[in-house]
């Protein structure tokens, strides 16, 4: 039996956390479900994003599977994104891109791993103004920071029998900062002598990347560079939608989906459930329940490739809940 805290989300998050948590019940694996509030529709209850209740429920159960949350704008309150991961120290994020047939696409075989420090860079919001005609922002990088997330890019590699690992960065301008990351990147290249490193300039190796996807495995990099990165290889295989995540601390590990909460589309049971299930079977991998994430995917890729109960945005009219449906009998 496993213990796994549940965080619904804001917007489209309750209903695709629903779905993906119908599926990993449906594979039979024994879950106790812990749920907790987190994200805009904590703070009437809590009066902040992240309760302190939900951070220690993940703490104790060092699993959760989350769905997402939108940033409050003009509140007050950080991102609880990224107060979470901070929090929780989760300072690796994983990103899967990989096409499915019955995925508009234009490629065909991509299947890109883009792994991204979470808890440094410009992309924390560190900034003030300076008077009132300038502002700045603290791009904050340190060793520690940069080796345990590029070890982990090797460490998963090896793992996963990836062929090879690509730091992308901006060396060769910010030569302190991403100089250090890419320093760093060389020294444990070397322990790891059956992998491929390689090493791209940011704006190079995005122009790349829509050229030849298939040149690309598993690419490691700062904070900043891998949010846009990590969208454009979704957009490689059709859709964010379509691509499962996770954040990873040391010992705890956060499971959701790549895109946003999609507030407009919030209570329509419309919206394309697909990356948040794949992030649950990722979370059944993680756990070792690798014949249960096995049976996910297949059903996913199955349901897709068929077309016949698939959402608006994959060619078709069911809703989020027939597509879970659909996906469960695939699995059954």
């Amino acid at each position: 039996m496993y213990r796994i805290s549940i965080i619904p989300g804001d917007g489209i998050g309750p209903e695709i956390v629903t779905a993906a948590r119908r599926v990993v019940d449906a594979t039979r694996v024994m879950v106790e479900w812990e749920e907790v509030m987190a994200g805009q529709c904590a703070v009437p209850d809590y009066g902040v994003p992240v309760p302190e209740e939900a951070i220690a429920s993940v703490k104790k159960n060092k699993v959760a599977l989350k769905g997402p949350m939108t940033n409050i704008v003009g509140a007050g309150f950080p991102s609880p994104n990224i107060t979470l991961r901070i929090k929780l120290d989760l300072f690796a994020n994983l990103r899967l891109a990989r096409t499915i047939k019955g995925a508009a696409s234009p490629f065909t075989d991509v299947d890109l791993v883009v792994v991204r420090e979470n808890t440094e860079d410009v992309y924390v919001g560190k900034e003030q103004m300076v008077g009132h005609d300038a502002a700045v922002a603290l791009k904050f990088v340190t060793r520690q920071g940069c080796q345990r997330v590029i070890r982990f890019a090797f460490e998963y590699a090896e793992k996963e029998n990836r062929r090879k690992v690509t730091v992308v960065l901006k060396a060769n301008i910010l030569k302190l900062t991403d100089g250090m990351f890419l320093r760093v990147a060389r020294e444990i290249a070397e322990e790891y002598p059956a992998i491929e490193f390689e090493e791209m300039n940011v704006d190079a190796q995005c122009m790349d990347l829509v050229r030849k996807p298939q040149h690309y495995d598993v690419m490691v990099m700062p904070n900043l560079y891998g949010d846009i990165v990590a969208d454009l290889a979704g957009g490689l295989v059709g859709s964010v939608g379509l691509c499962p995540g996770a954040n990873f601390g040391s010992d705890i590990s956060v499971f959701e989906p790549a895109h946003g909460s999609a507030p407009k589309y919030a209570g329509q049971d419309k919206v394309n459930p697909t990356a948040m299930i794949l992030s649950a079977a990722f979370m059944l991998r993680h756990l070792g329940e690798s014949e249960a994430a096995d049976k996910v995917v297949k059903a996913v890729h199955h349901v897709i490739a068929r077309g016949q109960t698939v959402t608006y945005d994959l060619g078709g009219a069911a809703s989020t809940s027939q597509m879970t449906d659909a996906i469960i009998d695939s699995i059954s």
